[in-house]
């Protein structure tokens, strides 16, 4: 006598459509692949946390660094702007020995002169001008002497 009742109808159709073989020796695979997968993407949730981490990191230096650059940039703007000035710039042209122009003439192009040339004021009224910064030439020849003297 077997173990097993034997089913009649509908009952027997339903059991054919069970497995009748052991049954775990077909869970072993099926648990070890769902625990590889389960580890598979703690392990890459963890690189892509570091990842991200390292990129807030960078992003956080290259900020600072983009401030820090900024304000470098604000000082070089505030320095070339005060030395544009005109007042800066009369004062600096003075001090290279520079005078202001006299009333311009211009010569058109069938050449002939528009306007009456005039010499600008200071030009040639002192015989001996010293200037305050001289050529690299007048520097590199050795000699200690100086224009007009």
């Amino acid at each position: 006598m077997s173990s097993k009742p034997e089913l009649k109808g509908r009952a027997a159709r339903l059991a054919q459509l069970f497995p009748t073989g052991p049954g775990q020796a077909a869970r072993t695979p099926f648990v070890l692949l769902v625990v590889l997968l389960l580890g598979g993407g703690l392990i890459a949730l963890l690189v892509l946390n570091s990842a991200l981490s390292e990129g807030a990191f960078k992003l956080d230096d290259l900020q600072r660094e983009t401030k820090s650059l900024t304000d470098e940039e604000q000082a070089l703007q505030r320095d070339i702007d005060a030395y544009s000035a005109p007042e800066a710039l009369q004062r600096r042209a003075g001090e290279l020995g520079m005078v202001p122009g006299g009333d311009p003439a211009f010569l058109a192009p069938d050449g002939t002169v528009k306007g009456v040339p005039s010499r600008a004021p200071g030009i040639g009224q002192t015989s001996a001008h010293i200037p305050l910064v001289l050529a690299p030439e007048a520097m590199s020849n050795g000699s200690t002497s100086t224009f007009g003297r």
